[in-house]
């Protein structure tokens, strides 16, 4: 089975600590062996590549690298600042995610 994060793919996050600590981007795809995600525009790394057929001049390629979730926060939808997750069924019986901080149901 697989385990629950805080985190899915579309979410709004912003970094809470490393070296791309304040950045906010939206996360592209989750890894959930591994407990990382790549969040658009946030950890850019550097690949060196040979000239081949999908880039024909090769040369450095700036490339999101995976960051661990531990390291990112949810974007509260209402005040737009970071803030925690909890889950709670609504009105129709159905578990969902909510905002610790404003209290309003994450999409």
């Amino acid at each position: 089975m697989q385990k629950k994060l805080h985190i899915k793919k579309g979410d709004t996050v912003v970094v809470i600590s490393g070296e791309s600590k304040g950045q906010k981007g939206r996360v592209l795809t989750v890894n959930r062996d591994k407990d990382r995600a790549i969040v658009e525009g946030v950890n850019t790394v550097s690949k060196h590549t040979k000239p081949n057929a999908k880039s024909p001049q090769g040369g450095i390629l700036k490339k999101e690298a995976p960051i661990h979730i531990s390291n990112l926060m949810i974007v509260d939808p209402a005040s737009g600042k970071p803030t925690r997750i909890g889950r709670r069924l609504n009105d129709k019986n159905k578990l969902v995610r909510y905002s610790k901080k404003s209290g309003e149901e994450i999409k």
